[in-house]
């Protein structure tokens, strides 16, 4: 009789203990509709067996708290560029996907990618910046206006000088592709009485946790938004008690990482960004032959292409990270609203402290930047490239452009 037991977490482990959890996570991405142990594990088998071949190079890839089930909410593409990887290379690269903190987490995967304790990892920039704070690059408050203009910059070769080259000269990271968002406010339970939020100023005084970014808590100062840093552990339980007024996240990483239970409104201030990014050691990845580094690049682009489109479908479909969320998505289920910000509000939050109306307090971060950077004024060059397409442009229509080439 066929096993139609519905899969679970401990089906997950007792097939990868068969087949290998790297073609047993790529088995359930690539599968659609119900999930049972009988259906896991033949498909798991078939991957397996397809990625059987001796490899030129295995890399470990350490995906901080991502797995199979996650990635289906925040649409980053982790998994699906794991297998790119290894269908376009005909097996020549292994990656052995190592997710759920197993290996790394979010705050010190780049570390381990840096000594090369894992070869490629997966983390947010702004919590990466720890350890590399070249990072912090992109962090400065409304230096991009939308997510297209994230992707826009991430597709320009002018990000290669502004980004990626000073990443991997200072950092040993070649930066890859990234997810894009732009982070706000989950408030907590606090807020569950109260208005849903129409202006900052309703959020003046409230007390916020802050992740790992350096740039972010300076606007958050000049917001009076309290940046409070507090572990992972402790963040849903204090949204949950009251012991703080929200967190600053982006919505795909609020769904993805089982906040909304414990949340009653994402305010989407969109004042810093918010992006998962892939990336690799540098010196791994020159140690490829020169047919395997440009199938890396020519996967990372497409991986960015994969992001543009299918993350801003999540965001919609499945986060509910728009206004009214729909009754199926995680948002919806949950009952978070989402408090969209008029543009005369998001003008105000600006003013109150991005570089361009409030210069000072950022001095010191621009200063060192644009150093590390080799004498390029980061921000100022970032701003007006963010600003070349219109701010209306969705980011499903921003033009993919193959930042590495001279053509």
């Amino acid at each position: 009789m066929a096993d139609k037991t519905p899969f679970d977490r401990r089906g997950f482990m007792k097939i990868a203990g068969t087949y290998g959890l790297s073609s047993t996570a790529f088995a359930v991405a690539g599968m659609v509709g119900p999930l049972t142990l009988e259906g896991v594990g033949k498909a798991a088998a078939q991957t397996a067996a397809s990625r059987s071949g001796a490899a030129v190079k295995t890399l470990k890839f350490g995906a901080a708290g991502f797995n199979e089930n996650n990635l289906k909410i925040q649409e980053s593409g982790q998994l699906w560029f794991a297998q790119e990887l290894e269908k376009r290379s005909e097996g020549a690269l292994k990656i052995e996907f190592i997710g759920n903190n197993a290996i790394c987490n979010q705050g010190d995967c780049v570390k381990k990618t840096q000594q090369g304790i894992v070869d490629m990892f997966t983390a947010s920039t702004q919590n990466s910046a720890g350890s590399a704070p070249y990072y912090n690059v992109l962090d400065f408050a409304y230096m991009f206006p939308s997510r297209a203009a994230q992707h826009h910059f991430l597709y320009s070769k002018k990000s290669e000088v502004l980004l990626r080259e000073p990443m991997r000269r200072l950092h040993n990271i070649q930066f890859l592709y990234s997810h894009c968002e732009l982070r706000g406010l989950m408030m907590g339970k606090k807020f569950a009485d109260k208005p849903t939020v129409t202006s900052v100023d309703q959020l003046a005084g409230t007390k916020n946790r802050v992740t790992g970014t350096q740039l972010g808590r300076i606007a958050m100062t000049l917001m009076n938004l309290n940046p409070t840093p507090i572990a992972w552990e402790e963040t849903l339980d204090g949204l949950k008690q009251g012991l703080i007024d929200g967190a600053e996240t982006w919505m795909g990483a609020a769904a993805y990482a089982n906040m909304s239970p414990v949340l009653s409104q994402a305010v989407d201030l969109r004042f810093f960004c918010g992006t998962e990014h892939t990336a690799m050691n540098y010196a791994t990845f020159k140690k490829l032959p020169a047919k395997l580094q440009d199938l890396v690049l020519e996967a990372s682009y497409d991986a960015q292409q994969y992001t543009q489109k299918n993350q801003e479908r999540a965001l919609v479909e499945i986060v509910g990270a728009v206004a009214n969320p729909g009754p199926d998505t995680v948002f919806g289920k949950a009952g978070v609203r989402v408090a969209v910000l008029s543009d005369a509000e998001l003008k105000k939050a600006e003013m109150m402290c991005s570089p361009e109306f409030q210069p000072k307090p950022w001095e010191e971060w621009r200063e060192r930047l644009n150093k590390m950077s080799g004498g390029h004024d980061v921000y100022k060059e970032i701003y007006a490239i963010a600003r070349e397409i219109p701010r209306s442009m969705a980011a499903v229509d921003v033009k993919p452009v193959k930042w590495w080439t001279k053509a």
